[in-house]
């Protein structure tokens, strides 16, 4: 097996490894792994027969600093249809992320069935590509990346998958398995260089109308900047049976 992203020291404590390095800073995490751990988290911890994640919320606090931290759940509105629960990612004494799940409960409505996103080229339409290189850090070294349709700066669509497992103990829910991708979709849709503008995302908000399933995530993303130095990444999340969420990434822009 491949080596994790994360090691579980037990207790609810974890500790990163190289592939969850950041691109911004060496000695920080990327948040596309963190949001995952945080995801499965809160699938072990709240997540029953009936009921799954159907928007998960993530507030990124500052630094999510490299190697161990600790990760705390609560329920913050129970209840049997709908529930509200948190989990925290703690590093040292400081709140990293704060990531909030909507559980919702599920019933048979496939004969209601409606999407109006539209789908992605699929995976064997798309060719290999390197255009994330000029991004450090171990986190985007991991993954492998295809490219289908037309690029330009602001807009893409990507195929991305990584040979990483999240974490070196059991396997993780098919949601978490892509959500550890789904924080790329900032530095694919980039609008500008990183060399020349900085445009770190402060939150990650995901909404699921279909549980997914599969290696590999598509991301349709574009990306939007306005005139007072903030800005916005909107994407589209694909498997292979097409779009089954939408993610909003707010920017704040920082010209090098």
């Amino acid at each position: 097996m491949s080596e994790p992203y994360y090691r579980d020291l037990g207790g609810m404590r974890f500790e990163s490894t190289i592939h969850a390095q950041g691109a911004w800073n060496e000695h920080e995490q990327h948040m596309a792994p963190a949001s995952a751990l945080l995801t499965e988290v809160i699938e072990r911890e709240f997540a029953s027969v009936g009921m799954r994640i159907a928007r998960l919320g993530f507030e990124i606090y500052g630094i999510i600093h490299a190697g161990t931290f600790e990760v705390r759940t609560q329920v913050l509105r129970p209840g049997r249809t709908i529930e509200l629960v948190q989990a925290e990612m703690v590093c040292g004494d400081r709140v990293a992320i704060s990531a909030r799940a909507w559980l919702l409960t599920t019933s048979d409505t496939g004969d209601l069935v409606g999407v109006e996103d539209t789908p992605m080229p699929p995976l064997h339409d798309a060719e290999l590509w390197d255009g994330m290189s000029p991004w450090p850090g171990g986190y985007i070294e991991s993954l492998e990346f295809r490219y289908v349709g037309e690029p330009r700066p602001g807009a893409r669509q990507t195929w991305l998958q990584s040979q990483h497992p999240l974490i070196d103990v059991g396997d993780v829910s098919p949601l978490a398995h892509l959500v550890r991708l789904t924080d790329t979709a900032n530095g694919l849709s980039g609008r500008e260089h990183p060399s020349t503008l900085l445009y770190p995302n402060v939150d990650l908000q995901i909404h699921i109308h279909r549980l997914p399933h599969g290696d590999w995530l598509g991301i349709d993303g574009i990306q939007q900047y306005g005139p007072d130095g903030v800005g916005l990444t909107s994407s589209i999340l694909n498997d292979d049976a097409g779009p089954f969420a939408r993610v909003e990434q707010i920017l704040t822009l920082r010209r090098r």
